[in-house]
């Protein structure tokens, strides 16, 4: 199925059109009984002189009105009941296409957006398109019909009082036209604030663990505070704006306001000889219906404004290309990593990383340093294909990722970020995420691997234990129980990136050890800013400015005397100058 916006509905299309005509249906018979009265009574009248009263179509009506009122009750119960379940059909084929994009897009998109992003995609886009199909579609084919309906039928019995009764309609609609300018920038800035208060709601809670651990207000505490109150002051600001505009909309629309108007209007037409007195009748009862609809229609407006910007944010996501797949997908020939003459760049205007090549083989371990935004993180993500190279290649066993299909290039290449992403599941499942059909005791040996194995048994559950409830782990830990996953998947090329950044110093040792048997045998690529973490590796890669300005091993860097010499001195200098007085490492 293509994945263009008028695609949407087409699981559902026919059914859309069964949830309009039953929606027609109510609207009819809602009228009916409206216009049964004002008939009874016309038929009645002349019993009021002592005349005859026509006792069969008098029967006729109430028999019509009763059967209008019982299909107008069943035809807005199966309409409702069938929107409901169509919305649910809906919902699960946009989902399941959601999904099933998320799959495909490259890795590098999700490094730029946050999880809101995907909540609003996921959870308030669809949730605008279920409110136009189980809601707005009734009301708007009501609003709609009811007032076409009333208006035909007064315009046969009296049309000055048909016109009176029109007034407050055209008026309420020019009100909600004035009240409504600039509604379009309004709902733009309400979207965009909708979007950062999710993403800043999601940092805060994940913040929260730390804010209980050190009583300190973070960064994500601080947009949290921040993007909440812009929020409410936005929102009141509109509210306050648009007071006034609804406050006359709402006392032009007043049934009572409505009433004592065409009360007046049908008396002087009385009193002028234009109409009988029966002949207002009809607009008392049907005036009334013609302002509720419209004013009704406006909420189902707003409804529609929000399912057509839904709409348009799902088909701009949707269009997002997919990563590249080769029509004939390569197998790797071993797991060499081979950089060759790579430059990259975020768009074509401005390249980050400028003719990088390196070689990493099976067993080693090779560092990428540098001053922030040399381009290290960029360099390493291109190994996974979180993005695709602008100039060069990177390849694998000789075989370039591009031509290696997505799954079987993740089982070749592992990932531990200093981002530690944890489910709110037990600690077992999240170990064996890698590996879903993994043993009870291979994801012990993985634990015991990563040296988390004595941590998860002080937990009540131990292994059983769900995290965020019954198990609260520190960063240290949390990453450690990455690694845990990352050594279960057992895959062949591992990334590491910035592993122990936010590590206490006895989880950096416990993390080290873990990144130790993590690389055995493996084909290692990290990144550090710790330069004392990597003094044993086997080569070391230093950017600057997104060129491979140096290479080579530790001992050889520092006796060149070059950019890693003297990020090295710093380094220790700046160590030393941290440590307590009398403390000596």
């Amino acid at each position: 199925m293509s994945d263009r916006a008028e695609d949407f509905f087409a699981p559902v299309r026919s059914s859309l059109a069964g949830i309009v005509g039953l929606s027609l249906l109510g609207a009819v018979t809602g009228v009916v009984p409206f216009v049964a009265v004002v008939e009874l009574a016309r038929t009645l009248l002349p019993a009021l002189d002592g005349g005859a009263v026509d006792e069969r179509r008098v029967w006729a009506i109430v028999v019509i009105a009763v059967a209008a009122l019982f299909v107008g009750f069943a035809a807005a119960f199966t309409s409702a009941m069938v929107a409901h379940l169509v919305d649910a059909r809906l919902q699960l084929s946009l989902r399941q296409r959601i999904v099933r994009h998320l799959q495909r897009l490259p890795l590098g998109w999700f490094d730029t957006r946050t999880s809101g992003t995907v909540r609003k995609l996921v959870e308030n886009d669809v949730t605008a398109l279920h409110q136009l199909v189980a809601h707005a579609i009734q009301d708007v084919v009501t609003a709609i019909a009811v007032p076409v309906i009333c208006t035909v039928y007064l315009f046969t019995v009296q049309w000055q009082l048909a016109l009176a009764a029109l007034l407050p309609l055209v008026f309420a609609m020019v009100l909600y036209v004035l009240m409504m300018r600039g509604g379009v920038e309004k709902y733009r800035q309400y979207e965009s604030a909708i979007e950062r208060l999710s993403g800043a709601t999601v940092e805060f809670v994940h913040g929260i663990a730390v804010v209980k651990r050190f009583g300190q207000l973070g960064r994500s505490h601080r947009r949290y505070r921040d993007e909440t109150r812009d929020y409410v002051h936005f929102i009141g600001q509109w509210t306050r704006d648009s007071a006034a505009w609804f406050s006359v909309v709402e006392m032009v629309t007043s049934p009572v306001v409505v009433l004592v108007y065409l009360v007046a209007v049908g008396a002087w037409l009385v009193s002028a000889g234009t109409a009988e007195p029966i002949d207002v009748l009809p607009g008392l009862l049907l005036g009334l219906g013609l302002t509720g609809p419209v004013v009704k229609l406006g909420t189902s407006g707003q409804f529609l404004r929000n399912a057509t910007k839904a709409q348009q944010s799902l088909a701009g996501f949707l269009a997002l290309p997919p990563v590249p797949q080769a029509a004939s997908p390569r197998v790797p020939a071993g797991h060499d990593v081979d950089v060759e003459d790579v430059s990259f760049g975020y768009d074509e205007e401005h390249r980050v990383l400028h003719d990088i090549a390196v070689a990493c083989r099976p067993g080693t371990v090779t560092a990428l340093v540098g001053a922030s935004g040399s381009g290290k993180s960029t360099l390493a993500k291109l190994v996974p294909r979180f993005y695709d190279v602008s100039q060069g290649r990177v390849s694998i066993g000789d075989a370039d990722v591009r031509e290696i299909s997505s799954p079987e290039l993740y089982r070749s290449v592992g990932f531990v970020f200093q981002d530690v992403q944890l489910l709110r599941t037990s600690l077992r499942d999240n170990i064996r995420l890698s590996r879903p059909d993994a043993t009870d005791d291979e994801v012990e040996r993985a634990a015991r691997a990563a040296q988390i194995h004595d941590r998860i048994l002080r937990f009540d559950r131990g292994y059983d234990a769900v995290v965020g409830d019954d198990a609260n782990l520190s960063g240290g830990e949390a990453q450690r129980v990455t690694i845990a996953r990352a050594l279960l998947a057992d895959p062949p090329i591992l990334v590491l990136d910035e592993a122990t950044a936010f590590a206490d110093p006895d989880s950096e040792a416990a993390i080290q050890a873990a990144l130790s048997a993590l690389a055995a045998e493996r084909t290692v690529l990290v990144i550090a800013h710790r330069l004392h973490t990597i003094v044993g590796v086997d080569q070391i890669l230093v950017l600057d400015g997104g060129r491979g300005v140096e290479r080579g091993s530790h001992t050889e860097l520092v006796a060149a005397g070059g950019r890693f010499a003297r990020m090295w001195a710093d380094y220790q200098a700046n160590h030393a100058r941290s440590r307590p007085e009398g403390v000596h490492g």
